[in-house]
């Protein structure tokens, strides 16, 4: 079990919101040598889709696609 689980839960309709979690495992949690991981919920779920996720961008973090990729490489467990 991760020591930092992150709740995803909102889904693509407010991409911003949506990738937050992702944000904050890949490029504060991971980084810091905290395990992390993402639970995902409700209308979250949505964004394990990878033609959802390649579409969701919110505004001023990067794509959510991006940040994905970098979780999976940093070893963040996903939830769903």
């Amino acid at each position: 079990m991760p020591k930092l689980l992150i709740v995803a839960s909102t889904g693509p309709q407010d991409p911003t919101r949506a990738s937050i979690p992702f944000h904050i495992a890949a490029n504060g949690a991971a980084p810091g040598g905290v395990e992390s991981g993402i639970a995902f919920a409700g209308d979250a779920a949505e964004l394990v889709k990878a033609d959802v996720a390649a579409n969701v961008r919110g505004v001023g973090i990067p794509p959510l696609q991006d940040l994905i990729q970098k979780c999976v490489t940093q070893g963040v467990s996903f939830y769903v």
